[in-house]
C-alpha cells in the first residue's frame, strides 16, 4: 500500500508544480516578453508616471465636458471594475425596459437624432471602454458647448482617436472613452481640471 502511495505523491507535487507553478510563470513572462503593453493591464500614465486608468476598463466620465461611456452595471456607482458584470435583466424584463426608456428620453432631451443601441444598453462586462462613433458624434456637440470651443475641433479628436475594424473586417469601429478624454484635455487646454 505505501510502495503505491508515495508514487502517487510524488507525481501529484510533480504536475502541480509544473502545470500550477512552471507553466502559468513562463506564459506570464512570455507575455510581457511579446506582449509588454497588454500584459501589463494596458495602462495609461500621466506625465509624472500615475496610473489614470486602463485602455480596456470604463471609467465614470459624467462632467459635460467629456465623452460619456455607455450605462454600466458593475457595482453600486456603475463602474467597479471589482464587481464587473452584466445587468443580467433579460430583452423582456419591464425594469430594463423602463430603464432604456428614461435613458433614452434623457438623451433626445440633451439634442436632435438618433440615439445609438450603446448609449443606453450596458456592455456584457458593464465596464466597456469603448462608444461607437455614432454615440461619440452624437455628444460633440454637448463637449464642444461646455468647453466652449467648435465642434469640428472636437470631431476631429474624437476621429483621431476612432479605432477602425483589425485588417478592415474583423471587429466594429471604436472610440475609447478615456483616450478621447484625454487628448481632450491635452488639445483643449482651457477646459475644466480633468477627472470624471
Amino acid at each position: 500500500m505505501i510502495s503505491q502511495i508515495r508514487p502517487a505523491l510524488i507525481v501529484t507535487l510533480f504536475f502541480t508544480l509544473l502545470l500550477g507553478v512552471g507553466y502559468p510563470l513562463a506564459v506570464t513572462g512570455i507575455a510581457h516578453l511579446a506582449f509588454p503593453l497588454q500584459a501589463g493591464g494596458s495602462l495609461i500614465r500621466d506625465g509624472q508616471g500615475q496610473v489614470i486608468g486602463s485602455r480596456l476598463l470604463g471609467q465614470n466620465f459624467a462632467r459635460p465636458e467629456y465623452l460619456h461611456p455607455r450605462p454600466s452595471a458593475a457595482g453600486s456607482d456603475g463602474y467597479d471594475a471589482s464587481n464587473s458584470s452584466g445587468s443580467n435583466l433579460g430583452p423582456l424584463n419591464p425594469d430594463l425596459a423602463k430603464r432604456i426608456a428614461k435613458d433614452a428620453a434623457r438623451l433626445r432631451g440633451e439634442g436632435p437624432g438618433a440615439v445609438p443601441a450603446d448609449a443606453v444598453t450596458t456592455s456584457g462586462s458593464g465596464l466597456d471602454p469603448d462608444v461607437s462613433p455614432a454615440n461619440a458624434a452624437r455628444q460633440a456637440a454637448r463637449i464642444a458647448a461646455a468647453r466652449g470651443v467648435a465642434v469640428d475641433e472636437v470631431e476631429r479628436i474624437i476621429a483621431a482617436n476612432t479605432a477602425q475594424p483589425w485588417l478592415g473586417v474583423f471587429g466594429q469601429p471604436a472610440v475609447n472613452v478615456l483616450e478621447v478624454n484625454l487628448a481632450l484635455d491635452a488639445v483643449l487646454p482651457q477646459a475644466h481640471p480633468k477627472g470624471p
